[in-house]
């Protein structure tokens, strides 16, 4: 049986005062382990916030060496930290800030390899990697598994954010038939834009393990920062979709 350590009571004794939370969302969030793909300005900060706010375990996939211009928007990185696996950082970090978390770290992109493997070992994954092929990859193995994932992408000053169950949503291919092209160092980056999208992101996981509050289920959260315009479309399920559309047909 899980149950929360004296420091841990202490450490989220202000969340647990929320209305719906107290101590048994508290234990959700102890017993839930997240997987986030891309760990960069948005999963990075996602990373952050859920850490803090008690998950149980989070694997932090993301390959790569961190870079100069990466600075302005990874807030778990340091300068001295530049030309190395960015996840090793991360995960040091996240441990210096809350030892109960346990943080797992590969410094790998989501491949057909090991897409299987890595996304098995989670509850929940979050969709926050900087490239359509590696999105569309999770997509297919969590509607394979049938397990939920928060996509949370974003694109200058514009962000969207949904969370999709397999046989219960849409899933991402049912939204974006075709994906556009896409270029990662082709469009600017403002730090405050991936902070938000990313601490809205992190707020959807923790609702939806929790339950404490209605999530983005059949819903596409749209934002355009530069004219804080917000707006939640329905989305729709694509029947002929070639990924999932099998789960209904069950």
């Amino acid at each position: 049986m899980v149950a929360l350590s004296p420091q841990e009571l202490e450490r989220y004794r202000r969340q647990m005062q929320l209305p719906n939370f107290g101590e048994s969302a508290q234990i959700a969030l102890k017993k839930s382990t997240v997987l986030i793909t891309g760990v960069g300005g948005l999963g990075g900060t996602v990373a952050l916030y859920l850490a803090v706010a008690g998950i149980g375990k989070l694997i932090l996939v993301r390959g790569g060496n961190l870079r100069l211009d990466d600075m302005n928007r990874q807030v778990l990185m340091t300068h001295d930290w530049v030309g190395k696996p960015r996840v090793w950082q991360a995960k040091n970090t996240l441990q210096s800030i809350n030892p109960d978390v346990v943080i797992e770290a590969i410094p790998e992109y989501l491949t057909e390899a090991n897409r299987v493997s890595l996304i098995e070992r989670c509850d929940l994954a979050v969709s926050c990697t900087h490239n359509f092929e590696e999105r569309s990859l999770l997509n297919q193995t969590c509607v394979e598994q049938r397990k939920p994932f928060v996509e949370s992408a974003m694109d200058e000053m514009s962000a969207y954010l949904t969370t999709i169950v397999p046989g219960k949503t849409p899933c991402l291919r049912c939204l974006y038939p075709e994906f556009p092209p896409w270029d990662r160092r082709g469009f600017g980056v403002l730090g405050a834009v991936s902070g938000t999208l990313a601490c809205l992101t992190a707020l959807e996981v923790i609702k939806f393990i929790t339950g404490i509050a209605p999530t983005l289920l059949g819903e596409l959260f749209v934002m355009n920062l530069n004219a804080l315009h917000f707006q939640k479309l329905r989305t729709f399920r694509e029947p002929e979709c070639p990924v999932c559309s099998h789960l209904f047909q069950e």
